[in-house]
Parts: C-alpha cells; sequence; structure tokens
C-alpha cells in the first residue's frame, strides 16, 4: 500500500505533544481554595465581629459626635453643628492648647524618661544579680495594684507630715506642699506614674538583655573594654527593639492617663495637674458636652499618632546609622 500521508519534518518531529487541559482538576483546585477561605473567614469571624461592635463602630460614633452637639441621654437629640467642636479647642481663650495639651504632654514625657532609665538601670543589676525571677516579682508588683491604691498611698507620703517630707526634714531641708503646689504637683504625680509603670518596663528590658549573645561580651572583654565602654557600645545598641517597645507603650500610657491625676491632684491645683483626658471625662460626665469630648479624643489620637511615628522614624535612623 502506497503511504500517502505527507512526510514529517524534523522540526515536528521534536516538537512536544500537545497535553490536553485538565479542566476537571483545576476547577478542583479553586473549589477546594474557596472553601478553605470560607471556613478561614468562619474562624475569624468572632473575633472580627469583637472588632465591629467594640472598635469600628464606636469609632464612628465618636466622629459623629466630634461634629454633633449632644447632651448624652436621647439620640434623637443629636445636631450636626460641623468643625464647631473642633474650632472651639483652638480658640482664643480656651484651655486646651494650654495648660491641658501642654500638661499631657509633660506628663507623658516625663514619665517616659524617668520610667525608661531608671528600668534600665534597674534590669541591668538584676540581669547580674541571683534569684533574678524574684526581684522581677518585686518590682511588678505596682502594676498588679489598682491605681487608687498606689495613688491614695503616695497622696499620704506627699503630705506635709508624710514619709517625703519626713525624709527631707530628716536631711535638714524643709517640708514641701507638693500637691498643693502648681510647681511640684505635675512632677511629683509623674514621679508617682513612673514607679509604677516601671516594673512592666523592667520586664521587657531583661527580656531583652538575655537576647544579647554572650559573644559580644566576650570579645569585649578579650579587647580589654571596660562595663561602661560595654555598656554603651554593646548592651545599649542591642536593646534598641526593647527600648522602643518600652518607650511607645509608656508614652501611650502616659497622653491617656488620667485615673492616677483624678486620685491625686482631680487636677489641680489651678488646673496644673489637667490633662486631656481627664479634660474628656469632665466635659462629657461632669458638663454633658460630648462633642467636644469627642473633638478632643480625636486630637489626642492625632497627638497620640505623630509622636508614635516620630519615635519610630528616630529608632529606625538610629539602627540604619548604627
Amino acid at each position: 500500500m502506497v503511504n500517502t500521508l505527507p512526510p514529517t519534518t524534523t522540526a515536528e518531529r521534536a516538537a512536544p505533544a500537545t497535553t490536553r487541559p485538565a479542566g476537571p482538576v483545576v476547577d478542583g483546585r479553586a473549589r477546594t481554595r474557596r472553601r478553605q477561605v470560607v471556613v478561614a473567614y468562619l474562624f475569624l469571624a468572632p473575633t472580627l465581629l469583637f472588632f465591629a461592635v467594640f472598635l469600628i463602630l464606636p469609632l464612628g460614633f465618636a466622629l459623629l459626635l466630634s461634629t454633633s452637639r449632644w447632651a448624652g441621654f436621647d439620640l434623637g437629640d443629636i445636631q450636626p453643628v460641623g468643625a464647631v467642636n473642633f474650632r472651639s479647642l483652638f480658640a482664643d481663650g480656651s484651655t486646651f492648647l494650654a495648660p491641658i495639651l501642654t500638661n499631657t504632654l509633660m506628663f507623658a514625657l516625663g514619665t517616659v524618661v524617668l520610667a525608661l532609665a531608671g528600668s534600665v538601670v534597674v534590669a541591668t543589676c538584676i540581669d547580674n544579680l541571683r534569684f533574678q525571677g524574684l526581684w522581677r516579682t518585686l518590682y511588678f508588683l505596682p502594676i498588679v495594684t489598682t491605681v487608687v491604691a498606689v495613688g491614695n498611698v503616695w497622696k499620704y507620703m506627699y503630705e506635709p507630715g508624710g514619709l517625703v517630707n519626713g525624709a527631707l526634714n530628716a536631711l535638714g531641708f524643709g517640708s514641701v506642699a507638693f500637691l498643693q503646689d502648681p510647681g511640684t504637683a505635675l512632677p511629683a504625680v509623674v514621679v508617682v506614674q513612673a514607679w509604677a509603670s516601671v516594673g512592666s518596663a523592667i520586664l521587657v528590658l531583661t527580656a531583652g538583655l538575655k537576647s544579647i549573645p554572650e559573644s559580644y561580651y566576650e570579645a569585649a572583654a578579650l579587647d580589654g573594654a571596660g562595663p561602661v565602654t560595654v555598656f554603651w557600645k554593646i548592651t545599649l545598641p542591642l536593646l534598641r527593639p526593647a527600648l522602643l517597645l518600652v518607650c511607645i507603650t509608656q508614652l501611650i500610657s502616659g497622653l491617656q492617663s488620667f485615673a492616677l491625676i483624678i486620685v491625686m491632684t482631680k487636677g489641680g491645683p489651678g488646673g496644673a495637674t489637667d490633662v486631656a483626658a481627664l479634660e474628656m471625662y469632665r466635659q462629657a460626665f461632669s458638663y454633658g458636652r460630648w462633642g467636644p469630648a469627642s473633638a478632643a479624643a480625636f486630637v489626642l489620637f492625632v497627638v497620640v499618632l505623630v509622636v508614635t511615628l516620630v519615635q519610630l522614624w528616630i529608632f529606625r535612623r538610629k539602627g540604619e546609622d548604627a
């Protein structure tokens, strides 16, 4: 029989055979992927619902109140006023910028400086002692103590006949009206806030110290570096992530704090310790002015966000320089 098929070329013989697309296999994988996504969202649904109810909805309601006038009773009484509440915060004669916001920043920065310096020193000392768990527990006790108890104890210690003035008198100094003098009231409360929050900072910093490899210290010892040089050149640079965490958490806590102040000074004397969170509480619950209180809350949120971003930028830049 004569072969009538055209002869195949060399290129045709070398070309791979085409395969048929596995349509059912691809569709099955897509369906499996969709089922996995649906199951994942079902597991995430309780968390997403929690954030929606306790974060998204309150945030949206606060934004609505910041542009409205409301006394805090009937939702039907909400009256839109635009940006009036925000303009009132920065109007002439307003006390929000000074002294309230100024006191808030001073209170937060003072707390960060004292708590950070104290926690670095104490954490470094604890890292070289025995029974480290016991020491960390003792310094952590103020964290688990209620703010009301801490504030009242320190309030009595600051009294003219209290422990602090007793120590000053024993050293030959006169008594100081710490909480009654506008010049000393805010620093006195800052000291208490720093003392009460130093325990959590110590836990973070001791964990950071444990993560530093011993090889760095061994190399420094071989080079003859002293303790001060080792601390400044090795310990502090390698503690940067822990220091950043402590700075951010302490600063946010200081900017939002008002419980300690309301226990010790109630914002006095003469507004010397009046802070933003305390003013928001008064405007909302004492005066029934939920609009200005919500506007102040958003301004404080912007301040916290900006300060946090600045800290992140500074620490990141220092890390690149190092």
